[in-house]
Parts: structure tokens; sequence; C-alpha cells
């Protein structure tokens, strides 16, 4: 059991993750992606009338499925699967990161930067609730998420997912190195 509370290698991981296209594909010519999920449950539970909300979501009810297998796998590898202590991350990102400001980084995630006592703040509300708005509008415009571009578009050699794969990288690459050692100063 001790091998599956380890991190895997990539190439252990990526093909399993790269095996889902042709699993879905053979399991009913189903695609993989997740953004749509949260467009299912608006379309079910929200009693508007928007063009966008209106389909058969039942039809897609099996996607539902999958991100809520998703969440509970989550749970199920922090609670029960997770190895007690610090995540093992370079030292060198994290002295690059305490260089730009971040101060509190004890885990995954800079708790300066990402925790509920900092949503009140500036620099939580521009991390937290302007980069969820952008992010949610960016997979909109784009008509899908990184998952769904980059794992299931590109293996199926659609030229927009290719498109909106190489932006996601390159804005990712901006992001990281021209905006967020301004943002973390806030």
């Amino acid at each position: 059991m001790d091998f599956i509370k380890q991190p895997w290698p990539w190439y252990v991981a990526g093909p399993l993750i790269g095996l889902i296209v042709p699993a879905l594909l053979l399991m009913g010519n189903k695609t993989f992606g997740i953004s749509s999920t949260l467009r299912q449950v608006c379309a079910a539970y929200i009693p508007a009338n928007i063009a966008f909300f209106k389909y058969d979501w039942k039809k897609e009810s099996w996607n539902l499925f999958f991100a809520l297998g998703i969440i509970a796998g989550g749970f199920i590898a922090t609670y029960f699967l997770s190895v007690p202590g610090a995540v093992n991350i370079n030292p060198d990102t994290v002295a690059l990161l305490k260089q730009e400001g971040v101060k509190d980084f004890n885990g995954l995630l800079p708790q300066d930067v990402f925790s509920f006592s900092q949503l009140f703040t500036l620099k939580g509300f521009v991390f937290i609730i302007v980069g969820g708005f952008l992010v949610g509008f960016g997979t909109r415009y784009a008509g899908g998420c990184t998952s769904g571009h980059a794992i299931m578009g590109i293996s199926n050699l659609q030229w927009p997912s290719l498109v909106a794969t190489c932006c996601f990288m390159v804005g990712g690459f901006i992001m990281t190195w021209f905006i967020l050692p301004y943002l973390v100063q806030l």
C-alpha cells in the first residue's frame, strides 16, 4: 500500500491519464472534459430561461458521476492516502517564491495567498475572486478547459485544441514570470 501513497513518476501517471481518452471513446464515444460539468449542474438545478442551459443534460449525466469520482478520489487521497508532513517541493521553487514575497510557505499552497483569512484582503480578492472569474471566463471563451483541450482535443488531432493549449501555456508563463511577482506584493 505504500506505493500508492508516494508520488508516481511521470512515465506511469502520464500514460494512465492518457489512457482515459481511448477508454472513454470505446465506452460509448464519450469525450473527456470537466468544464462542461458546471454547465450540466446549472442546467439541471437553476430554473432560468437562458438558452445556453437549455439542452438535454441527461444525455451527458455520466460526466457528473465522473466529476463526483474526481472529488471523491481527492477526498480519499487527502484523508486516507496522504503522507503526513510537508509536501516535498523543490527548494529552488520555495526560495524563488520567498524572494518574490511569499512568506508563509509550509505546504503545497502558500497560506499568505491561498487561505480563507486572506479572502477578505485585496490580495485574496485578486487571487481567489478575480482569478476564479478569469479562469471561468477563459474556459468558456476557449470552449473547454485544459484537460478537455490538452488531453482529449489534441489526442483527437483537433486544431482548435492545439491552439487553445498553446495559449494556455503562454498565458501561464506570462502570469508566472511577469504578473505574479507584482500581485504577490499587494
